[in-house]
């Protein structure tokens, strides 16, 4: 067995294995059953952390792998919505110019500076956060559909999107100061 293939990145791996349950479940109006395989994903996403951190078993793979498996669920969860009819389409081009945004300036950084590392910022991971709160919100929105969610569902788009193009602005700040310092 390969050394990279331990408990958490076997998590991490279950996570990307089931995202295309996830959009399928979506794409064919299986709301409760999409929330509860999301909810699941969820899980790995706790699971593999904590396993990494209570057997040692951190690896450089697992630190690639895991972000890796974060944005796979994200954007197939918001294109998937998307491609549904039930999120529009303007949100996820949002969210997906930021990502490809940050992409190619970590590109342009890494070819110019010897800059290797970018940590996430508080502004990123609050984004990321209010993201996860928006899809399970349009997710239970659909499985369960009650006023008081319909109503968050809606109300909660345009936090995701300050979050969201906040963030940008803020890691193009800090991308301009640690290229400066380099």
């Amino acid at each position: 067995m390969p050394r990279w293939l331990n408990i958490p990145n076997s998590f991490t791996l279950l996570r990307l294995v089931l995202v295309p349950f996830i959009i399928q479940a979506v794409i064919v109006g299986r709301h409760f059953t999409a929330l509860a395989i999301f909810a699941l994903a969820a899980f790995t996403d706790l699971l593999d952390g904590a396993a990494a951190r209570h057997f040692k078993s951190a690896t450089q793979a697992g630190a690639y792998l895991d972000p890796i498996a974060d944005k796979c669920l994200m954007s197939g969860v918001f294109l998937a919505l998307a491609s549904a009819s039930i999120v529009p389409w303007w949100f996820v081009a949002i969210i997906f110019g930021r990502d490809l945004y940050i992409l190619l300036a970590v590109a342009v950084i890494m070819l110019f500076t010897p800059l290797r590392r970018f940590p996430p910022s508080i502004w990123g991971k609050l984004s990321t956060f209010v993201q996860i709160v928006t899809a399970v919100a349009w997710m239970a929105r659909n499985a369960f559909p009650v006023r008081v969610l319909d109503l968050f569902a809606g109300a909660i788009l345009w936090p995701c999107v300050g979050f969201t193009v906040w963030s940008g602005i803020h890691y193009t700040w800090r991308g301009i100061q640690l290229a400066r310092a380099h």
